[in-house]
């Protein structure tokens, strides 16, 4: 008994080292009224959650796995992506993980309302996240249905990781209330800040403006989503993709009209991993 009891606490004492539960969870009682009451729509913005020293692991570690990222160049998107839990750091792995978790779960099911969270153990779009100067992710709703899954998209989650970052480089996070961002709020995406916010068929968001960071630094992020079975909350009962906005606000859904731009993505992808 007395061995079961220390390894209790050893395995407490480890995940405390990732994520503070209990700080994290204390935090979300003290908001989540205020994240039902956000514009334009249900979100929070959260600093210095996480260990610093866990977050600059998992920026070295970042790094390290920048080989295997996924390029996305189009009309709307300049990005790089990678969601392979092989290529992940140690650390990073960890940290997924606990994103995940249970603990996790419970304190987004507190802050949003929304009951039955589950994860992605896929990443699917999530992952890493790294945008090059001159990169950018144009105000989109994110897809609402995970078909293989049957499970409908609720929250996401984005952690920061860029050091130094400033006002100037751009690269703000932007929720947007409509098609013509009538009312909009900017986040700056520092180190060790988190933002969480409800999908819904009107959660529209992005970075629509082109960084204009310095050479050779980049906008970085992890991006987690979760899921609801049934209860597909205020998101559409058709099922769509990512829905992008034109210049002109118009909605532009891709896999109908940007299914060329896609097909150009894919075919430069493998012609990068033919090449490592």
């Amino acid at each position: 008994m007395h061995n079961e009891t220390k390894g209790s606490v050893n395995i407490m004492n480890q995940q405390n080292e990732i994520i503070d539960f209990e700080s994290l969870s204390n935090r979300v009682k003290e908001d989540k009224e205020l994240y039902s009451k956000n514009t334009p729509y249900p979100h929070i913005v959260m600093d210095d959650v996480f260990e610093t020293r866990v977050l600059e692991q998992i920026l070295e570690e970042f790094e390290n796995a920048e080989k295997q990222f996924l390029e996305f160049d189009n009309l709307y998107e300049k990005k790089l992506q990678m969601n392979k839990e092989e290529y992940f750091g140690e650390m990073t792995r960890r940290f997924i993980h606990y994103l995940n978790s249970s603990r996790f779960l419970a304190c987004l099911e507190e802050l949003t309302g929304i009951n039955g969270l589950i994860p992605d153990p896929h990443l699917s779009g999530g992952g890493l996240h790294k945008i090059p100067r001159g990169g950018r992710l144009g105000i989109h709703v994110d897809f609402n249905r995970y078909k293989s899954l049957n499970l409908y998209r609720r929250v996401n989650v984005l952690v920061y990781l860029n050091k130094d970052w400033q006002e100037e480089f751009g690269g703000h996070f932007e929720l947007w209330s409509d098609n013509k961002g009538t009312e909009k709020k900017r986040v700056l995406p520092v180190f060790n800040r988190m933002a969480i916010f409800t999908t819904t068929r009107k959660s529209f968001h992005g970075h629509p403006e082109p960084l204009t960071c310095p050479e050779g630094v980049s906008r970085r992020s992890i991006a987690m989503y979760y899921y609801t079975a049934g209860d597909k909350g205020d998101q559409s009962s058709k099922e769509h993709s990512t829905i992008f906005l034109d210049k002109k606000g118009k909605e532009d859904e891709l896999g109908k009209s940007s299914f060329v731009r896609r097909v150009k993505s894919k075919v430069k992808n493998l012609v990068q991993k033919l090449k490592s």
